[in-house]
């Protein structure tokens, strides 16, 4: 009832009284007034004026599907939405209630107590500062291919903030960088049987209006957010659906049959490390190379020696030779 009676709001440039929005839901007017103080809880401005109603003056800056449902474009992707003030981790949640629930459905929160990305590294999450949510994803496809799912959401990620004016590169697999700075991971989790894919849960973090002081000092060097780069705040709403739906088009195109080709072709026209020399880590070892190419499974193709080698994904971080990339 409560987003009813917001959606109304919204849909009106004046003034709606008590009695009006009580004839349309068939509740009380104190039911309404109710549910009136909850949305000013929630943040939303409502003005009040006695004998003339409610008006909304402003909706607060929250990722709820009422906040983005306007600015999306998907069929099913983003089209239900889970939503948490504070949560440990949108991955660990998405995966717990990903048997119940057909893909598409995000879960997304506005702080993470627990977040994480590849190798087990820890990922800041300071309250309604970033974008941090995850997809729940059940293709029909090999599980050997799901690899290259984390290749489209870094190509969306990289569409939606080219359409909102910001300039960045991917840096492979799964990192989004702006000026040399991460400001995007992005982790693929799977579940499945032999050859049957269960589920799988992509997280995605970005680093939207952090500031300065929100990023530790030890990553400073590396880490950076949308606000500190563009030098101006960002529309988390606008960029969440953004992202939204240009993931979904890439991702119709593989489900129907694993086609990658265009977001390949994305994460390698705008990649931060190809022609680059690059350390490769695989466990405790380092490896020296250049990056030459990405193919069309989506791994990397690395020079060592002469010798031109296939890198996966996996277990393998990549790195500049004088700096992150």
């Amino acid at each position: 009832m409560k987003n009813k009676i917001l959606n109304l709001l919204k849909e009106s440039d004046d003034f709606l009284s008590g009695e009006k929005i009580s004839e349309v839901f068939g509740v009380t007017r104190a039911a309404i007034w109710k549910y009136i103080n909850s949305l000013k809880e929630d943040g939303y401005e409502i003005e009040s004026i006695s004998r003339k109603g409610y008006r909304l003056l402003s909706s607060p800056d929250i990722l709820t599907y009422e906040e983005i449902k306007d600015k999306l474009k998907t069929e099913f992707v983003g089209r239900k939405v889970y939503y948490y003030d504070s949560i440990d981790s949108t991955n660990k949640m998405a995966k717990d209630i990903a048997h119940n629930e057909k893909e598409g459905v995000i879960v997304v929160a506005e702080e993470q107590l627990e977040g994480r990305g590849r190798l087990g590294r820890h990922w800041e999450s300071p309250k309604k500062k970033g974008i941090y949510f995850s997809i729940i994803l059940k293709p029909q496809v090999p599980p050997m291919k799901v690899a290259k799912l984390t290749l489209l959401g870094a190509a969306a990620v990289y569409q939606a903030l080219d359409e909102i004016g910001i300039n960045s590169q991917i840096k492979w697999p799964n990192d989004i960088v702006v000026n040399g700075k991460k400001v995007c991971g992005i982790l693929t989790e799977m579940s499945s049987e032999l050859n049957m894919i269960n589920h799988v849960v992509m997280g995605i973090g970005v680093n939207v209006n952090l500031e300065e002081n929100d990023i530790l000092e030890d990553l400073q060097h590396k880490a950076t957010s949308l606000k500190i780069e563009s030098k101006g705040k960002v529309d988390r709403k606008k960029l969440l659906a953004a992202i939204l739906n240009k993931f979904e088009n890439l991702y119709i195109l593989f489900k129907d049959g694993g086609e990658t080709s265009q977001a390949i072709e994305i994460c390698r026209e705008n990649s931060a490390v190809i022609d680059k020399e690059v350390q490769v880590f695989s466990g405790s070892s380092k490896r020296v190379g250049k990056a030459l190419d990405i193919n069309e499974e989506g791994e990397l193709l690395v020079e060592f020696d002469g010798k031109i080698e296939t890198v996966f994904s996996g277990e393998i971080s990549i790195r500049g030779i004088d700096g992150y990339i």
